[in-house]
């Protein structure tokens, strides 16, 4: 199993005491164990056949199919790399989230950011 992109998130955003997962085979495996392990992160397996418990992820996931991987025709894998990136910086950095009072995750950790530096000036 690869984890580099989880190492990526760590290294990016710090690192979660959980994650929660599916019993997909990607995320049962030895691989994904030991890596959680050696980084002191807990697995959170949600109940089986209970996809709502982890509807956050459930949702981005049919979006990510609808939108872009059934919607191109991927060439390589390089290709495939470029177009699903090309989606995950939009999805990202400019679409606008009705969860995120419509804005896009990137502007809403910016001005959670803001708010958050202006909180605590206020308790200093």
């Amino acid at each position: 199993m690869r984890t580099n992109a989880l190492d990526r998130a760590i290294s990016k955003h710090g690192k979660p005491k959980t994650i929660t997962v599916d019993h997909g085979t990607e995320f049962t495996s030895r691989a994904l164990d030991e890596w959680a392990y050696r980084r002191g992160i807990a697995l959170d397996f949600i109940r089986p056949g209970k996809p709502v418990e982890n509807g956050h992820i459930e949702s981005f996931n049919g979006k990510l199919r609808d939108e872009c991987l059934n919607a191109h025709q991927f060439l390589s894998i390089d290709d495939a790399r470029r177009k699903i990136e090309a989606w995950r910086m939009d999805y990202n950095l400019h679409r606008p989230h009705s969860a995120l009072r419509q804005l896009s995750p990137a502007e809403f950790l910016k001005r959670r950011s803001n708010e958050d530096e202006e909180a605590a000036l206020v308790l200093i």
